[in-house]
């Protein structure tokens, strides 16, 4: 994989257009929240709802690495008891792909998913 950079830098035709990785991180993010059976991203034990509209929450436990305009996507997440672990994690790859390439532009060359655990109802 490519170094870690802070922003891509893409030039287009009335000038440059620069996207950091952070934001493309939070997009991923967002996409993973929104996908049923996840419950929360991270190892943690979950975030309460107010605390989702930050942009640190959104990229808690997600990591992009961008080489030329290909993005690769490591994400952990926790899902919730009584989903099928596969299927959720198949879910939140095609969420991530969509969602990173529809509003960046670049193209998502893969998404590892790790579940870190799962969390019950309370």
């Amino acid at each position: 994989m490519a170094e870690s950079r802070e922003y891509i830098s893409r030039e287009e035709e009335l000038g440059s257009v620069n996207i950091s990785e952070e934001v493309l991180a939070a997009i991923a993010g967002a996409a993973a929240l929104e996908t049923e059976g996840v419950s929360a991203l991270g190892s943690g034990l979950g975030s309460d709802v107010a605390a989702m509209v930050h942009r640190k929450v959104l990229s808690k436990g997600v990591r992009v690495s961008v080489d030329e305009d290909r993005v690769s996507v490591d994400i952990s997440l926790m899902v919730r008891y009584g989903h099928v672990v596969p299927d959720v994690a198949r879910s939140v790859q095609d969420a991530i792909v969509s969602a990173v390439e529809n509003t960046s532009g670049l193209q998502v060359d893969c998404v590892n998913v790790t579940v870190a655990g799962v969390s019950f109802p309370k």
